[in-house]
């Protein structure tokens, strides 16, 4: 029986090679691929490869070579038709039957393949066409490199029916053209047809092969030649096709897993422009989501390409209340599927920044440093069960509890689930119990928005790391994030407060601001009628505000200085912003660390 050539490559592609050897063998990755001894004869030094890359295993010592198939059928002792099944079963397809239908359907998609194909060249070259100069200079403006527009593929759309010409001398078809989203119907004049993609710069979308399935398109501003309706829609996306299932995809996949085995982080983002941005930065693993949520399909597929040790992606979303719904989402859909060894990490990225902003505004260090401030997913639950509760009663924290082991009876793996509720029961009682006796603190804890927190207990998650560490930074830098975290958290002014008088800042103003902070701070502390956990960081900076210190408290308070600390902003743990302090006190004034790039 000869089966369609794209169908095999299909379950070739789906089926990494690994994970059919690595279980029945033992292996090892090095580099982008994996060693063992070989099954097929007997060695002491491994010496057979496997790379899921190129799809073939290879013995140095007795040559043996072939791909997936072939590894079925030489270990497994399979016939060709046996070994597609076990495979086709793997890759969640069905083997087509040998019918005209079935081949002609695969005939059909073959055929698609090579019309986007020739779509994605076509809008290449109109890019580069003199009379589109406006959107080179645009996306140069943007911050892309013309080699980073090159290795994209990215392309210009234009109107008119050009496109259309192009593909029928070429030889396709109207209805296939249709078929594969490049246009579609007019309402108003029946039987003819108009480009869906127009005026918008081309993000060509490729799939787990490399083959071109669908297209993002933005629309350009109006200064390059962009509408001047404002309705329009940023970006719009190919519609769903026999070759394009925007749910199992996603952007930069076929590019990221040829770098993933090199050791990079995988990072989800939001859209193109996110992940072309992060790759030319240096973050070659970075993919999207297809203009939908993060779908559970696609965090296995990623975790298919990822190595067995690190199945850890981390998910970036916006730090804003938008980006932090959509991550309470992912949550939701990751839990059940999750497995042993099998998860996600969580990253905020600084209040009003992208990916794309926040590395040409503060460099490639701020975005590697939100990178290595994720949370693991049992933190983002915890975080995300804890917004907006009032844990101050024991009642609310037992309906804390309770929610919390509700959320893990969601996993379906039953050892996991276990753990999680396990880990769930060892905090809470650390959090609430442990720590509420034996934390020498005056009060009962400290108050977030009005509302009071148990000590050690976490508020709303942030975003931005809470560990940070400073990059590109101003000679004060240190010194105002002293300041600045004494100002937000007056409860550390009992533990800290003498640090903060022996600290020289050599510039007069905040020199002066730090001053009044103690002045201010020491005699609250010595009335015992405000005593400090009723002191929050409203009514100091409303002193200082009061006291003539406006102008260089805002100052001191600009969007730059959260970027480089976010432990400092409102809203931290307690325990992590402690931390924070401690760490920019001992850094010292002169280092390296504090000084300006």
């Amino acid at each position: 029986m000869t089966l369609p050539k794209a169908f095999m490559d299909e379950i070739r592609a789906r089926v990494p090679l690994s994970s059919i050897i690595g279980k029945r063998m033992k292996l090892t990755r090095a580099g982008r691929e994996f060693k063992g001894c070989c099954p097929f004869h007997k060695e002491k030094t491994p010496s057979f490869t496997v790379n899921d890359v190129k799809g073939f295993y290879h013995c140095f010592g007795c040559g043996a070579h072939g791909d997936v198939l072939g590894f079925l059928m030489d270990h497994d002792n399979l016939q060709f038709m046996e070994a597609v099944e076990q495979l086709a079963g793997l890759a969640g397809m069905q083997v087509p039957k040998p019918t005209k239908e079935e081949a002609q359907k695969f005939q059909k998609q073959m055929s698609l393949y090579d019309l986007m194909e020739a779509a994605a060249k076509w809008y290449e070259h109109q890019l580069h066409e003199k009379q589109n100069k406006k959107i080179v200079e645009y996306l140069i403006e943007r911050g892309l490199s013309l080699e980073t527009i090159k290795t994209f593929r990215l392309g210009f759309a234009p109107d008119g029916d050009e496109l259309k010409r192009y593909l029928e001398k070429a030889g396709y078809k109207i209805d296939d053209m249709k078929e594969a989203g490049l246009f579609k119907e007019s309402e108003r004049k029946k039987g003819e047809i108009y480009p869906f993609f127009r005026g918008r710069v081309m993000f060509p979308v490729q799939d787990f092969q490399g083959r071109v399935v669908a297209f993002g398109a933005r629309v350009l501003p109006e200064s390059h030649g962009g509408p001047p309706d404002k309705s329009a829609p940023k970006y719009i996306n190919s519609p769903e096709t026999s070759i394009y299932h925007k749910g199992k995809m996603l952007y930069g996949l076929s590019r990221a897993r040829k770098v993933i085995g090199d050791g990079e982080t995988v990072i989800v983002v939001e859209g193109y422009m996110d992940v072309i941005a992060l790759v030319q930065a240096g973050f070659r693993a970075a993919v999207a989501p297809l203009g939908t949520a993060l779908t559970e399909t696609q965090i296995e597929e990623l975790w298919k390409v990822m190595p067995e040790d690190k199945r850890n992606p981390v998910l970036c979303f916006d730090g804003d209340t938008a980006g932090q719904r959509a991550a309470g989402r992912a949550l939701e859909r990751i839990l059940p599927i999750m497995k042993p060894d099998y998860s996600v990490k969580f990253a905020f990225l600084p209040d009003g920044y992208d990916p794309d902003d926040l590395i040409k505004e503060e460099g490639v260090p701020a975005m590697q440093r939100v990178l290595d401030n994720a949370i693991g997913l049992f933190e983002m639950m915890w975080l995300e069960e804890a917004k907006g509760r009032n844990l101050s009663q024991p009642e609310a924290k037992a309906g804390f509890r309770f929610a919390l082991e509700k959320r893990a009876r969601q996993i379906a793996d039953m050892t996991v689930q276990e753990f999680f509720i396990h880990e769930i029961n060892q905090k809470v009682n650390d959090v609430f119990l442990t720590h509420a006796s034996t934390r020498p603190q005056r009060g009962p804890g400290h108050f977030y928005k009005g509302k009071l927190v148990p000590p050690g207990a976490h508020t709303p998650y942030r975003p931005m790391n809470l560990k940070a560490k400073p990059v590109k930074v101003s000679k004060l830098l240190r010194e105002k994030v002293l300041i600045a975290t004494i100002i937000n958290y007056p409860e550390l002014f009992d533990e800290f407060g003498e640090k903060l008088g022996m600290v020289t800042v050599p510039n007069e103003d905040y020199d002066q601001l730090r001053q009044e902070v103690i002045r201010f701070l020491t005699a609250r502390q010595n009335d015992q009628e405000n005593d400090r956990i009723y002191l929050d960081d409203q009514a100091v900076k409303q002193h200082l505000i009061e006291s003539g210190y406006g102008r260089i408290l805002e100052a001191l308070f600009d969007k730059s200085l959260y970027v480089y600390a976010g432990f400092a902003k409102p809203g931290q743990p307690p325990d992590i912003v402690r931390q924070g302090w401690l760490e920019a006190y001992s850094i010292g004034q002169d280092s390296a660390r504090w000084k300006k790039a």
